[in-house]
């Protein structure tokens, strides 16, 4: 493909950032939304990006966009998500919540809760919640990761010890065949061990993450007990939904 001297330019900052959103991309190179939509879609086409609601990134199945990235993509749409799955949790509840930036927006959307017990691998999400004095706030220990993450052997350990109401997970991509995929591999047997330790699983996934590709096998849709996200999912993930049983939530 023969690409405008934009349209390199818009790739190369794509890969440079891993995610940049039309607003910004529209501002860079003082041309309106519409003529950026029209280029990312043009790249998309060509398999060179993937276009994302509001945005465009650079997808790698090997290596996750790096942390400060991930928090600035889509966060009204993990608010809205966020805001959703916090109404389905009642009072003196307790919880599991995983790594991820989306979990992070789950957990300030619960502080509007009372007597909560979380659990949780994610140094942020502890930090969040922590101050409220009604709450209860357990870490599990292992190796912290500069995103704030926890994971290793013992936090998995840590988390087995407990059989929680809820776990409130987030994931990196959803293969089409329904596989639930990350790209750490330790990270994925903390979030296995809290799949088996939780009465009720609910996933919270943007739909940048339907169709995008990770190295690591987490899980699949079927574990899953309520899947929270902010557009109508492919049809192809709907009817894997239908076959499993598995309740949508879709903010809009």
């Amino acid at each position: 493909m023969s690409l405008a001297p934009r349209q390199q330019s818009i790739l190369e900052l794509v890969r440079e950032r891993g995610y940049v959103s039309i607003e910004e991309l529209a501002q860079q190179f003082a041309v309106t939304p519409q003529t950026i939509r029209r280029d990312i879609n043009q790249l998309g086409e060509a398999g060179l990006l993937r276009r994302y609601h509001g945005g465009a990134a650079h997808d790698s199945s090997v290596q996750n966009t790096a942390y400060t990235q991930r928090a600035r993509q889509m966060r009204d749409e993990k608010r809205r998500i966020a805001d959703a799955m916090a109404a389905h949790i009642p009072d003196q509840a307790s919880l599991f919540i995983n790594i991820g930036t989306t979990t992070e927006a789950i957990a300030h959307a619960l502080l509007n809760h009372r007597d909560l017990k979380v659990i949780t691998n994610n140094l942020h999400v502890a930090s969040i919640l922590s101050p409220k004095e009604d709450f209860d706030v357990l870490i599990a220990g292992g190796n912290v990761r500069s995103d704030g993450g926890v994971v290793g052997q013992a936090t998995a350990d840590f988390i087995s010890q407990f059989k929680v109401d809820f776990a409130l997970i987030g994931i990196s991509g959803i293969d089409e065949d329904g596989t639930l995929l990350d790209f750490d591999y330790q990270e994925v047997r903390v979030s296995q061990a809290i799949i088996n330790n939780a009465r009720k699983i609910y996933l919270a996934a943007d739909s940048s993450k339907f169709g995008r590709s990770a190295m690591t096998r987490l899980g699949s849709l079927e574990q899953i007990d309520m899947l929270f996200t902010e557009a109508q999912p492919p049809e192809a993930f709907l009817g894997l939904l239908a076959q499993h049983n598995v309740k949508l939530e879709v903010t809009g």
